[in-house]
């Protein structure tokens, strides 16, 4: 699935305040695979190089989102522990990242989120695992 705004209503439209703000675009989703993408401009410290920060929020994003998706429409996905290892500095263009499952069970989703610049190099790694839970009334 590409289309976003068409995403089935396991989960509430991903593109949330923070997301916004740091101008994700979520560009594939589902279980299996959850993609996007983030521009380095306006996500960087003060030495010009994209923040580590910056690229944690696009795993963890991804990863939560993917989560969410395994978990299906009558659970949540929480994230419980994010883990993100920082490979080459990146200073213009967009950065990509790509959510696999390493492990999909019923209480705990785990995911690789790998995270790489235009031409392809790999930026950093993390790996994201959310415990799933019942859906709380009203959520």
């Amino acid at each position: 699935m590409t289309d976003i705004a068409a995403a089935p209503p396991v989960l509430p439209d991903p593109r949330g305040p923070l997301l916004e703000r740091m101008e994700i675009e979520i560009t594939h989703l589902d279980a299996q695979r959850t993609v996007g993408r983030m521009p380095v401009a306006g996500n960087t410290q003060p030495y010009g190089l994209l923040h580590g920060g910056a690229s944690a929020v696009l795993a963890e994003s991804l990863g939560s989102i993917a989560s969410a998706m395994h978990a299906g429409a009558d659970r949540i996905a929480v994230g419980v522990d994010l883990n993100i290892t920082h490979h080459r500095a990146v200073r213009e263009g967009h950065v990509t990242g790509v959510a696999t499952p390493l492990s999909l069970g019923r209480s705990v989703a785990a995911y690789e989120i790998v995270i790489t610049d235009d031409e392809d190099h790999r930026v950093a790694t993390a790996r994201l695992t959310c415990q799933l839970r019942d859906r709380p009334p009203g959520a």
